[in-house]
């Protein structure tokens, strides 16, 4: 028998201050995480059983919001069905980054990490072909593809794709983004919004570490590279301001 299962999902985005999310949740009182970041359950270990995930939140008590932050989710083509599948009225927090920089955020971190060889011109180029054929080869239930996780700058930067496809499954009072750049710069206002959101108690913001979002991406990108990922991404752009009124024009230089 299920005993427990999420209130909440965090989807993402990668490199995006998920985990700086992690700590501040944490630490309210009303609020149960799993002890490991990215569960993965709706993306890479879909083949496993309810039960399997449900483990994860046996230790929760019944007072508390039980949750887990997994910033694939967002970008994952199957995590939003399966995710509406298993919970319907699960409530959903997307941090979003300024995608230009999210983009050479993501790209210098899989260069730190030895996933990532080629120049960053050259990453950027290679980006359709390396990941032609992933969304159908991740249909399968517990399918993996190295480079929709690890070489999806771009992809994963385009936001509006991947929130159509919550917005056709879950209603938009579910839905609640923020930019990950007030989660650090207001993170007051932002922590309320949380709050609120998740139905919590209010309490004080905790200590504030601070993670992925603050990173400079890459300091070496040339300004001409920079200028030419934001037009590639001009439509993100405007459509989160259009849609959620999330607006980083004056990030841009």
């Amino acid at each position: 028998m299920v005993s427990r299962l999420p209130d909440f999902l965090c989807l993402g985005v990668q490199r995006g201050g998920t985990t700086t999310l992690q700590h501040l949740l944490e630490q309210h009182p009303q609020v149960f995480l799993p002890p490991v970041k990215e569960v993965q359950y709706f993306s890479l270990h879909a083949d496993r059983s309810v039960g399997w995930y449900a483990d994860h939140f046996l230790q929760a008590r019944a007072d508390q919001r039980c949750g887990e932050i997994t910033p694939y989710y967002l970008f994952h083509p199957e995590a939003p069905r399966r995710i509406h599948a298993l919970l319907p009225r699960v409530r959903l927090i997307v941090l979003l980054r300024d995608p230009v920089e999210r983009t050479l955020s993501q790209l210098g971190h899989s260069r730190r990490l030895g996933f990532e060889t080629l120049a960053a011109e050259e990453a950027l180029a290679a980006e359709p072909q390396r990941l032609a054929g992933a969304e159908a080869a991740l249909r399968r239930p517990g399918a993996r593809h190295l480079s929709h996780q690890e070489h999806s700058y771009l992809s994963r930067s385009r936001y509006g794709l991947q929130l159509s496809r919550y917005e056709a499954l879950f209603p938009r009072r579910r839905l609640l983004l923020l930019r990950s750049e007030d989660l650090f710069n207001a993170p007051h206002a932002s922590w309320r919004r949380l709050q609120s959101f998740l139905g919590l108690r209010a309490i004080a913001l905790p200590p504030l570490p601070r993670a992925n979002a603050n990173d400079p991406g890459d300091a070496a990108v040339p300004s001409r590279l920079r200028r030419e990922l934001r037009r590639q991404l001009a439509p993100t752009y405007l459509r989160l301001q259009a849609c959620y009124g999330l607006d980083w024009s004056a990030m841009s230089g």
